[in-house]
């Protein structure tokens, strides 16, 4: 197992607006591409409260190049994110990382 770890920094007042697109438009497209997520979070205490943090599960990196990479160019997928930002752009950059779970992990 490896878990996708993804980080959103919103511009200023955009993260009402990115928490909505993906209750309403993106978790769909996950479901069609098979994309599992782990949990999503937003800072309680740190460095900005303008993050959504979520986990992304997949049996291996080749797994994820194929279901991220097609649900990455459906047109319709696309279009929904492009027209979220059509008033404003909301993220400002995205972090990621690739983590595996040691031998002594509760999640395996």
């Amino acid at each position: 197992m490896i878990i996708e770890l993804r980080v959103y920094h919103c511009l200023p007042g955009r993260l009402p607006a990115l928490n909505a697109r993906f209750e309403n438009t993106t978790l769909a497209f996950w479901e069609k591409y098979g994309i599992r997520q782990v949990g999503f979070f937003t800072t309680l205490v740190g460095a900005s409260n303008h993050a959504l943090t979520y986990m992304l599960e997949w049996d291996s990196l080749a797994e994820r190049e194929t279901r991220w990479g097609a649900f990455s160019a459906d047109p319709a997928w696309l279009a929904a994110r492009a027209a979220s930002e059509a008033q404003a752009p909301i993220v400002e950059r995205i972090e990621n990382s690739f983590l595996v779970p040691t031998g002594y992990s509760a999640l395996k």
